[in-house]
């Protein structure tokens, strides 16, 4: 029986399991939805994916390289207890190393990882850690030379913030004090050229309304603008921000004066835009108190 996406989406609706799960237990039973709800419980799947909707906010961004290719990957965790935790820091490094040969996250969850897939190996561990957890995003980029730096380190190549930077030229030592900068200035775009156009205009539109407030005629106030959008752009943009290394110089000139130039970067940082509800203490209790 051909396994279809709406077959997929009915087992995923019906039990809470993840799509690659859904998708072998339907292939495993030839579409029969029933014995496929059965498989997924007898794999101790059910269990894991009764946790599948609490929010995981918290985890790890891990950071391999390979050749002229850097990869970042976030694993997240409910809690900061087990991102500290050995097991679950083991299975992040294997990920990232797995991530260097995956084109995106869902070619990632394919990936074999000693003869299970990314996806059942998170599974797995959700069953025998005892929280959710995903693979959220994966990042990457390449270049001559590629350099990673991770804030916060909880292990080797992992912490709560992991940046990778490319460079046409080889690095001299200048690619991991930019990566730091990017940890700490956390720039919206490499250039101007990359920016959001729409955010652009945003912020142009703010300070012109902002201007008009001073009652100054429209030939003054457009001047203001150019200076004010300006000095914008510098604060926003990677090679136009004050080298936090030398203030008295901007990334742009300072990978020119080293020799390299910078031709992209990533930065991901745990839960980042991830809302997490919040409870008050009684309404906690009263949770746990009904199982």
């Amino acid at each position: 029986m051909a396994i279809t996406a709406k077959l997929v989406k009915q087992l995923r609706d019906s039990t809470g399991a993840g799509m690659m799960d859904a998708k072998k237990a339907l292939t495993e039973t030839d579409g029969d939805m029933e014995a496929a709800v059965d498989w997924l419980r007898t794999k101790g799947l059910a269990k894991a994916a009764k946790k599948a909707g609490r929010t995981a906010a918290e985890g790890l961004v891990a950071v391999a390289i390979e050749g002229g290719r850097g990869v970042a990957v976030e694993v997240n965790s409910e809690t900061d207890f087990v991102a500290k935790n050995a097991e679950f820091q083991e299975m992040v490094a294997t990920i990232a190393k797995a991530a260097t040969g995956a084109g995106d996250v869902e070619a990632l969850a394919g990936t074999d990882l000693g003869g299970k897939s990314v996806s059942d190996t998170i599974t797995d561990k959700i069953a025998t850690i005892g929280e959710n957890m995903s693979v959220r995003r994966m990042a990457s980029v390449e270049g001559d030379s590629v350099v990673s730096y991770v804030h916060n380190a909880a292990a080797a190549g992992m912490g709560k913030i992991g940046v990778l930077v490319a460079l046409n030229g080889a690095d001299n030592g200048i690619g991991k004090q930019i990566a730091m900068h990017i940890a700490a200035a956390h720039p919206a775009a490499l250039s101007e050229a990359e920016l959001d156009p729409a955010v652009v205009e945003r912020e142009k539109s703010i300070q012109m309304d902002i201007a008009r407030e001073s009652g100054k005629p429209e030939a003054v106030i457009e001047k203001m603008i150019v200076g004010r959008m300006n000095k914008w752009l510098a604060e926003n943009t990677l090679l136009g921000q004050a080298f936090v290394v030398n203030p008295d110089q901007t990334v742009g000139d300072a990978a020119k004066e080293a020799g390299v130039e910078i031709t992209t970067y990533v930065r991901l940082e745990v839960g980042e835009g991830i809302e997490v509800e919040k409870e008050d203490f009684a309404a906690e209790v009263a949770k746990a108190a009904q199982g």
